[in-house]
C-alpha cells in the first residue's frame, strides 16, 4: 500500500486539472482552515480520500465554465454534529446510494459531485467519493468556508431553487425530500439526522451549465490544496497562510476556557482565548455553532459572520476544529473576509450576525482593521 505524508507534498506550480493522492495532505489542511471550525474533522476523511485516489485514479477537477450541456453536478457533503462523526464513520455505501438515489430524482445521469462546503472533511471527502463513483468534481462549492445550516449556500443566494434532497444514514435508511424551501429542508434534514444519531450523508442542488456560474464559489477546491502547500512547506506556518488567505492574526495565547454542548444536530457553546506573548493582557470570546461565529474583545466585535474566523495550532498552524478545542491548546485565531456573494443584502439575510440570533450589526472585516 502506497502511504503520503505532509513532508511529501510541495507547492502547486501546474494548473490543476486533476486533483491526486498526493494533494490530498494539502488539500484536507487547507480545507480545515476553510472550515472555521466545522465541516468535521478531516484525519478520517484524509486518509479514505487518499486510498480511493490511489485505487481508482485522479479525479479531473472541471471549471463551471467548462461544463456542457449533458454534465449535471450534484453537491454531496456530511450533515450533523461534528463530534458525533469523530465516533461514527460513514460507510461505503453510502456516497453510492446518494447517487442512484439522485439521479432517480433528477430523471437524468449525474456527471460531476461538488463540495457542499470547502470547509473541513466535507471538503475532502467529496473527491473520494467521485473517485469510487467515476465522476468529475466542479472546482467551486456552495459556500467558501463552511457553514451550519442547510439555508447558508450560495444556489439559494443566487435564487437557485433546490428541487429534492436525498439523505442516508450509516445503516441505510434513505429519505428523499421534496420541500418548499431551505428552511423546510433544514428541519427535516436536521430532525433526520437526530434520528440517525446525529451524522448522516446528503445530496441535493442539481446544477447545469446554465445554473452553475454565478450561483457557486469558483476555485475553492485548487485555493484550499494552494492554502495547504503554504502552510505544509513553511517554517512559518501561522504567517504563510495569513499572507495566502490576506488574514489577520486577532490574537495569540491559550484557550482558558471551553463551553460547548451538542443538541438539535448541532455544537454550540463559547471558547475563550487569553493572550500571551505579545498579547499578554487581552483576552477574546469566540462563539460557535459548528463553526466559528463571532469574536469578541472588550465588548468589540472583532469579525463575524459571513467573514472567516479560525482557529489554528500557534506552532504548527493546522486548524483546530469546534470539536477538538481543549483547555490549554496554544492558539492562534485568524479572520479573513468571505466571498462578496456573501456581502449581499441576501447573503446577509442568510449568514450574516442576525440569521445565527445575535443582534449585531455586520461589519465587513478588512485586514487592516486586526489589532
Amino acid at each position: 500500500m502506497v502511504t503520503l505524508s505532509s513532508a511529501q507534498s510541495a507547492p502547486v506550480t501546474r494548473e490543476l486539472t486533476h486533483v491526486t493522492a498526493e494533494d490530498v495532505p494539502a488539500l484536507a489542511v487547507g480545507a480545515a482552515i476553510f472550515g472555521t471550525g466545522g465541516g468535521g474533522a478531516v484525519y478520517a476523511a484524509e486518509r479514505i480520500v487518499e486510498r480511493s485516489l490511489i485505487e481508482h485514479g485522479p479525479v479531473e477537477l472541471v471549471r463551471a465554465d467548462e461544463l456542457t450541456e449533458d454534465d449535471a453536478v450534484i453537491m454531496m457533503s456530511g450533515i450533523g454534529a461534528p463530534t458525533v462523526g469523530i465516533e461514527m464513520l460513514s460507510s461505503s455505501a453510502q456516497a453510492e446510494t446518494l447517487l442512484r438515489e439522485a439521479e432517480i430524482a433528477a430523471g437524468r445521469k449525474i456527471t460531476a459531485l461538488m463540495p457542499a462546503e470547502i470547509g473541513g472533511s466535507n471538503g475532502v471527502s467529496p473527491i473520494g467519493w467521485a473517485a469510487r463513483l467515476g465522476l468529475k468534481i466542479l472546482n467551486a462549492d456552495g459556500m467558501g468556508r463552511a457553514f451550519p445550516e442547510a439555508t447558508m449556500i450560495s444556489p439559494n443566494v443566487a435564487g437557485i431553487p433546490c428541487d429534492f434532497a436525498v439523505q442516508c444514514d450509516v445503516v441505510g435508511n434513505v429519505t428523499v425530500k421534496k420541500t418548499i424551501d431551505l428552511k423546510w429542508l433544514e428541519r427535516h434534514a436536521r430532525a433526520a439526522t437526530v434520528a440517525s444519531g446525529g451524522i448522516a450523508l446528503g445530496a441535493h442542488y442539481l446544477l447545469t451549465s446554465e445554473t452553475a456560474p454565478g450561483a457557486v464559489i469558483e476555485g475553492t477546491v485548487s485555493q484550499a490544496i494552494r492554502v495547504g502547500h503554504a502552510l505544509l512547506s513553511s517554517t512559518e506556518p501561522v504567517s504563510a497562510i495569513a499572507a495566502e488567505l490576506e488574514a489577520s492574526v486577532l490574537i495569540t495565547g491559550k484557550i482558558s476556557d471551553v463551553a460547548r454542548r451538542t443538541e438539535g444536530g448541532f455544537v454550540r457553546g463559547s471558547v475563550t482565548v487569553t493572550g500571551t506573548g505579545s498579547d499578554r493582557g487581552r483576552l477574546q470570546r469566540i462563539e460557535l455553532q459548528n463553526e466559528n461565529l463571532v469574536v469578541l474583545e472588550d465588548g468589540e466585535v472583532l469579525a463575524s459572520v459571513p467573514d472567516l474566523i479560525t482557529i489554528v495550532d500557534a506552532e504548527t498552524g493546522h486548524a483546530i476544529s469546534t470539536e477538538m478545542l481543549r483547555f490549554g491548546q496554544r492558539v492562534s485565531v485568524l479572520a479573513w473576509a468571505c466571498d462578496p456573494l456573501w456581502r449581499t443584502e441576501r447573503g446577509l439575510e442568510l449568514a450574516g450576525p442576525v440569521a445565527f440570533g445575535y443582534d449585531l450589526p455586520y461589519v465587513p472585516f478588512e485586514r487592516k482593521s486586526a489589532r
